[in-house]
C-alpha cells in the first residue's frame, strides 16, 4: 500500500514511511492511492470476531509493511478490556465500542456507539492508545526517538499524553487554547508529572494552536533537526485506526450485510467523519455520514451552500462543547480531494485559497452537486439544543450523554430515515463537562473512580503566546 499527498507533490511513502511524519513535505496530507474494498461476504466472515481482531483484518489492508504477527500483536495489546474500562462498568465490555439502542424514533432505531471507555474518557483514546504502542514499534525498528508536537482542543491532548506516558524514545509537546478547555479537561492533561510531557497554554484558540503546529511541520529543516512528528488527526494512523470502530458499529448494529445503517457524527476538525467516509469508500454500506456542529458551524455551512469559509481566531465562539470550537477543519481537506478526483493540483489551489482568502466557493459549480453520493448531511446545534437533548435523553431514556453527544443527537434526530438505524458516535464521559451537566440536570455527572482528585493534583503547564518562535524555542530547550 502506497500512500499519496493530497497536494500531489510529494513522493509516494509506504504506511511506516508517513507513521512519525504527520504532513506531506508539500504541505498536504496523506491518502492512499486507492482505497482497498471489502466485500458483503467479507464483511459477513468479520461477525463476532473480538474488536482486536476486526482491527486486524482492516488495518492489515493499509499496513502491510508490518509483518502479520507483529500487527496482531500490537492490536491484542491495545484493544483490552482492561484498557477500555476506565469509564463504567459494563456487560457487553468484550466489544471494546459497545452498541446502546435507546429507542425507536420517526420509524428507526438509534443508538449510541460507545467510544469513550478508554484511558482518558473519550473517543480519542480509540486511535490514541494504538498510535502510542505503533510509535514505539517504529521508533525500535529505526533505531530513532521522535518529539510529537500536538494540538488539542480538549480531548487529543489528554489521549495523546496517556497514550505515550514513559513510552521509550518519545516526548510530547501538547499545545492547548489558555482557559478555553473544561476545568476537568485541563485537570487530565496539565497534572501530569511524566518527564517526556509538556503542556503548552497558548494564549488564543484551537487554530491558533494548530496552526503552529502546521508552521513547524512546514519547516523541513526544524522538523528533521528535531525529529518532529504529529499525533493529530492530519496523521494519518490516527484517522485509519477510527475506520475500524465504524465496521464494528455496523456488525453490531445489523444481522446482515445486505443493510444500510447511517452514522450522525460530532465534528469539528472533520476527523472522525474522515474516518467514516473512508469506511464508506471502502464498501461498508453506510447510507449517511451526519456531521454535526455546534455554533462554529463551518462544515454544516459547507454542506449545506457549497460555500467553505474559514473563520478567524476573533470568530471563533467559545462554546458548552468546546472540543468542537474550531473553524478551520484540518481534515476537510481529506475529503475535497475525493471530491476533485484526487487531483492534487486542484486541492493544493483550493487550500491556498484557504490561506489567503479565507475559503473557497463551489456552490455554482457541477462538483457540488455530486456532493450527495458520498452520503453527506449536516446539522448544527446551539447552547440552548444542548442543554435541551441532555434533559430529553436523560429523560425518555435514563441516559446521561456530554455537551458533543448532545449535538450529535440533536442532529441525527434531524435526518432520520425511516427503517435506517442511524448510530450516534459518542463523544465523551458526561463528567469531563461537567459543568454544562449540572445546568442541564440539576445534579452532578458520575465521576470514575480514578479520576475523584484529579482537580485537586499540582498542574504543570508552561504559558505561551500564539508565536511559533516562542514554541520552537520551548522544543529546542527541552529535547536535552
Amino acid at each position: 500500500m502506497r500512500y499519496q499527498s493530497t497536494r500531489g507533490n510529494s513522493p509516494q511513502q509506504s504506511f511506516l514511511e508517513i507513521l512519525l511524519g504527520g504532513l506531506a513535505p508539500d504541505g498536504g496530507l496523506y491518502l492512499p492511492i486507492e482505497y482497498p474494498k471489502v466485500t458483503k461476504e467479507q464483511l459477513d466472515s468479520w461477525r463476532g470476531l473480538s474488536y482486536a481482531d476486526l482491527a486486524y483484518e482492516v488495518l492489515s489492508l493499509y499496513c502491510d509493511d508490518i509483518p502479520e504477527a507483529d500487527l496482531r500483536a500490537l492490536l491484542r495489546k491495545t484493544y483490552t478490556e482492561q484498557v477500555y474500562c476506565n469509564g463504567r462498568a459494563e456487560d457487553n465490555a468484550k466489544d471494546i465500542t459497545p452498541l446502546h439502542w435507546m429507542g425507536e424514533e420517526q420509524g428507526t432505531r438509534i443508538g449510541l456507539l460507545s467510544l469513550s471507555n478508554g484511558p482518558t474518557l473519550a473517543f480519542k483514546d480509540m486511535a490514541m492508545q494504538l498510535l502510542g504502542n505503533l510509535f514505539e514499534y517504529a521508533l525500535k525498528k529505526k533505531g530513532q526517538k521522535l518529539n510529537i508536537l500536538g494540538a488539542t482542543s480538549g480531548d487529543t491532548g489528554s489521549a495523546a499524553e496517556y497514550a505515550m506516558r514513559g513510552k521509550e524514545g518519545v516526548k510530547v509537546f501538547m499545545l492547548s487554547p489558555r482557559g478555553k478547555m473544561s476545568s476537568f479537561q485541563s485537570a487530565q492533561m496539565y497534572s501530569l508529572q511524566d518527564p517526556n510531557i509538556f503542556n503548552l497554554a497558548v494564549a488564543g484558540v484551537f487554530d491558533d494552536c494548530q496552526d503552529i503546529v502546521k508552521a513547524v511541520s512546514n519547516d523541513h529543516a526544524f522538523k528533521a533537526n528535531h525529529q518532529i512528528g504529529t499525533v493529530n488527526s492530519i496523521n494519518w494512523g490516527r484517522v485509519v485506526a477510527q475506520v475500524v470502530y465504524y465496521f464494528q458499529g455496523y456488525l453490531l448494529a445489523t444481522k446482515s450485510s445486505t443493510e444500510k445503517v447511517s452514522f450522525t457524527v460530532p465534528s469539528g476538525n472533520f476527523g472522525n467523519i474522515c474516518a467514516g467516509h473512508i469506511a464508506r469508500m471502502m464498501g461498508l454500506p453506510i447510507a449517511h455520514l451526519v456531521a454535526a456542529t455546534n455554533e462554529n458551524d463551518v462544515l454544516d455551512e459547507f454542506f449545506r451552500t457549497g460555500v467553505y469559509r474559514a473563520r478567524k481566531s476573533a470568530e471563533t465562539l467559545h462554546t458548552s462543547s468546546p472540543s468542537m470550537d474550531i473553524s478551520k477543519a484540518s481534515n476537510f481537506e481529506r475529503f475535497v480531494f475525493d471530491l476533485m478526483g484526487q487531483d492534487g493540483k486542484i486541492t493544493a489551489g483550493m487550500f491556498k485559497q484557504v490561506d489567503e482568502a479565507g475559503g473557497f466557493d463551489i456552490s455554482k459549480e457541477t462538483i457540488f452537486r455530486e456532493i450527495g453520493k458520498y452520503g453527506f448531511q449536516s446539522g448544527r446545534s446551539t447552547h440552548q439544543n444542548r442543554l435541551d437533548t441532555i434533559r430529553d435523553i436523560d429523560q425518555r431514556y435514563g441516559v446521561m450523554i456530554d455537551t458533543h453527544t448532545a449535538d450529535g443527537v440533536k442532529v441525527a434526530r434531524e435526518h432520520l430515515q425511516a427503517g435506517v438505524p442511524m448510530l450516534v458516535l459518542e463523544t465523551a464521559l458526561p463528567i469531563k463537562f461537567e459543568e454544562t451537566i449540572e445546568i442541564a440536570l440539576g445534579r452532578p455527572a458520575e465521576c470514575p473512580a480514578a479520576f475523584k482528585d484529579i482537580k485537586s493534583l499540582p498542574q504543570r503547564v508552561e504559558n505561551m503566546d500564539a508565536d511559533v518562535n516562542q514554541v520552537k524555542n520551548f522544543i529546542t530547550t527541552h529535547l536535552n
